[in-house]
């Protein structure tokens, strides 16, 4: 049977605010051994409730210290206005994250990896350029650029909901001491964030599983994630390895531009593509497919031997 693990809740600093979190430690950690860690945050507008446990109790299970958490401003974190997202502040956080984790008892401070998805899937991208505490990246379902896909959107006939979210874009630069508000997902084709049945079928299935997701964020986050791209990043990852996962039929990241982003990365690299959506691979079968392959990369990169049980 695969190892057994402890979670604790707890909370971090990152940058004068306390971002909540989930601590796992795997039950055969001897006494004064230290583990490779991994460090996992959601993506646009989610918090840690909506799925990450399912990867997170794998990863713990296979024997990884493993730290999640929601950013600042969403979730259980501190932060105000509530549903503020800003790239460069969410890289911030994972960068703190790994700062905390590294300093825990249980850790190997030498084997920390970031796992990401979607928008957060982006934001490891970067950190692992940045930051050379990182010794293995998952990037999950990536967002690589948030401008291209809003063009992408227009180009496949979404113009009513892109207009409904220009006209809030345009009263924030208008009202710039007023906090705008924008609804991550619609059922029609009123202003979201996330446009399209897809997103909003997901947003209300994973929003059943916590009470701390709003269905908003400012209309400031959507303006910093237009002028946020992360591919001038991908080249300096290496020499970190690299797993990026993908779907066939990924309608808000778009699988062509992923494979682009990809093929600009060094050594060592690995693309799996599997069949499904962007919101196909967080439980049930297209969870399956994807959780081996993202844990056997971690294994192998940042030193645990799988036992004769796993």
């Amino acid at each position: 049977m695969p190892a057994s693990f402890q979670r604790r809740d707890v909370r971090f600093q990152s940058e004068g605010l306390a971002c909540a979190g989930w601590f796992y430690v795997p039950d055969d950690l001897a006494e004064g051994q230290r583990r490779p860690a991994i460090v996992m945050a959601h993506g646009w507008s989610g918090v840690k409730e909506m799925g990450l446990a399912n990867f997170a109790e794998a990863f713990a299970a296979a024997g990884f210290v493993v730290l999640v958490f929601d950013y600042r401003y969403l979730g259980q974190s501190e932060g105000e206005p509530r549903g503020q997202i800003i790239p460069a502040e969410q890289r911030l956080d994972y960068k703190n994250a790994i700062t905390w984790i590294s300093a825990q008892p249980e850790v190997d401070r030498q084997r920390v990896g970031v796992w990401g998805t979607s928008f957060s899937g982006g934001h490891v991208l970067a950190v692992a350029a940045e930051d050379r505490r990182v010794k293995a990246v998952v990037a999950h379902v990536p967002a690589v650029g948030v401008r291209s896909t809003t063009v992408r959107w227009l180009r496949r006939g979404m113009f009513r909901e892109v207009w409904s979210v220009g006209r809030l874009l345009v009263r924030q630069l208008l009202r710039r001491r007023q906090t705008v508000m924008i609804p991550v997902v619609s059922a029609g084709h009123g202003p979201a964030t996330l446009p399209g049945e897809e997103a909003f079928q997901w947003k209300q299935r994973s929003a059943a599983w916590t009470s701390t997701w709003r269905n908003e964020v400012t209309v400031r986050s959507v303006l910093a994630a237009m002028r946020d791209s992360v591919r001038a990043a991908i080249p300096r990852i290496a020499p970190t390895p690299l797993l990026m996962v993908i779907a066939n039929r990924d309608h808000y990241c778009f699988t062509d531009e992923q494979i682009r982003a990809f093929a600009t990365a060094g050594e060592p690299k690995k693309l799996l593509k599997v069949e499904g959506g962007h919101f196909d691979f967080y439980d049930g079968p297209g969870l399956l497919r994807v959780l081996p392959v993202e844990v056997d990369w971690f294994r192998a990169h940042l030193g645990i031997e799988p036992t004769a049980a796993q």
